[in-house]
């Protein structure tokens, strides 16, 4: 473990405990940094407390790094200023003691001590602060124990949980967040007020809890996170859709895969191959719709029909409500929620041309996302059978290849536009350029014309005359 002086040996808090000696202010490091650097993880944001004005402390490390003075971005109802040295960044704040009401999680906030600083801190891996000041330089202050907590792998309150999570219950998702992102144990009494104060996330804003989620979506094992939400009753209220995936029903003595675990094993599994939040979104619900859609068929088991249709239908409204982005990533999701059986399917039979086409057509630049999630999706404990759907994998992405390669398919747009039918056959917009513009859209991806002007305008003829209608232009003009 590091010590106090090992977590301030950049240059930076040189300059900044300069800075606070000409000011006559005691300052300290504090949160994150400390916490961070005695476990050797990397952390650019640096928290800085004063005994007096954060603001007036910034401004004066700014002239000590030269800095113009537009440099420091001043917060004066917040009483914090912010500015950037290099790839650090620095936050200034007076130490303060805060008291709540009931119904709200925002602060009173008054000047206090040091001491009032810490007690106000969510956790006691987050109490820690070192000195900065000449004449204490270096000199770590751990009221609550927060360098044992860090070795023992726990996480606890400094002061009585059940008053630190009622105050501010977004602390409940922020204990979730660290256990799952540090692999840390929560202490039992700690654990305990999780759950009695659950009820009290009620008056936090969804977005704040979103923002939380997706922090431990993001962790290298979510399912830990999803674990302990469940285990302290908090993923009922903030993902209930989730929820419904618990369980097993059985008939005629057959029982299906509990929905849940498997779900939570596909998100470690695509954790482990991409960092996009939105990849792993889709693993959450690529089976949202399970429950809904969950039939017994005699002599057949258990089905889910439709699920996939169903649940991409779903994730606008779950976007929605846990106030997600409603645009091109919530497109994303949907997309891969509607097709994360197609590539499944290809690997169970005989893979035709025209099936890897429709598949090239419909994924697009999404493809290697699909693909991504469908082999996450390959879940047993059968490794036998895991290796052998992989292998099957192989074999559907090497013929995806080929055809790509051959027809050029991914994102295609018919050579025959709209404008171009209108113009072979002189008519205005009307329905009839659709029937026409899918019929060579299909017959390119059954493979009975190439998507080309030579290969495809005798079809295109053929079609229009379907409807009654002639052409006053001949292929030459067209391209001419």
């Amino acid at each position: 473990m590091k010590t106090g002086i090992q977590i301030i040996e950049n240059p930076i808090f040189a300059k900044i405990g300069l800075a606070a000696d000409r000011l006559g202010l005691d300052a300290y490091v504090v949160g994150g940094f400390v916490r961070d650097s005695i476990l050797g993880r990397e952390c650019k944001d640096i928290d800085v407390v004063c005994l007096g004005s954060g603001i007036e402390l910034a401004e004066e490390v700014a002239k000590e790094f030269q800095l113009p003075d537009h440099a420091v971005a001043i917060f004066k109802n917040f009483g914090t200023a912010m500015l950037k040295v290099d790839d650090w960044d620095l936050e200034f704040v007076g130490a303060r003691k805060e008291s709540y009401q009931r119904n709200s999680r925002k602060p009173l906030v008054m000047e206090g001590s040091l001491e009032d600083d810490q007690n106000r801190r969510d956790f006691t891996i987050n109490a820690m602060a070192v000195s900065l000041n000449k004449a204490h330089w270096g000199k770590l202050l751990d009221p609550f124990d927060g360098l044992k907590d860090l070795e023992k792998k726990i996480l606890r309150t400094p002061l009585e949980p059940k008053i630190t999570f009622s105050d501010d219950p977004l602390r409940m998702m922020r204990a979730v967040r660290f256990a799952s992102q540090l692999h840390f144990d929560i202490f039992p009494e700690t654990f305990d007020a999780l759950i009695s104060e659950k009820d009290r996330l009620v008056i936090i804003s969804m977005e704040r809890i979103s923002e939380e989620l997706n922090k431990i979506i993001l962790c290298g094992k979510p399912s830990y996170g999803f674990l302990l939400l469940d285990a302290c009753q908090i993923l009922p209220i903030i993902f209930p859709e989730f929820m419904k995936l618990k369980g097993v029903d059985t008939e005629e003595g057959k029982g299906h895969k509990d929905n849940f675990y498997h779900t939570l094993q596909v998100l470690d599994n695509i954790a482990k191959h991409t960092d996009d939040l939105w990849w792993r979104w889709a693993a959450i619900l690529h089976d949202i719709a399970k429950p809904q859609t969950k039939r017994f068929v005699a002599k057949k088991g258990w089905t889910f029909h439709g699920h996939e249709e169903m649940g991409a239908r779903q994730v606008p409204n779950i976007f929605k409500r846990l106030k997600l982005p409603l645009n091109e990533k919530m497109k994303l999701v949907q997309k891969l929620v509607r097709l994360h059986l197609r590539p499944i399917a290809l690997s169970k039979e005989e893979i035709t041309a025209s099936a890897l086409r429709r598949l090239l057509f419909e994924a697009g630049e999404e493809l290697e996302a699909l693909m991504t999630l469908c082999r996450a999706d390959i879940t047993s404990k059968n490794g036998e059978k895991v290796k052998r759907y992989l292998r099957n994998f192989d074999n559907v992405e090497e013929k995806l290849k080929e055809v790509e390669e051959s027809d050029s398919l991914r994102n295609f747009q018919p050579v025959f536009s709209g404008e171009i039918i209108m113009e072979v056959f002189d008519i205005g917009p009307g329905k009839e350029i659709g029937i026409i513009k899918i019929a060579i859209r299909e017959a390119i991806l059954d493979g009975l014309i190439r998507n080309d002007f030579s290969s495809g305008w005798d079809f295109m003829i053929q079609e229009g005359a379907k409807l009654g209608l002639s052409p006053v232009k001949s292929l030459d003009q067209i391209i001419s």
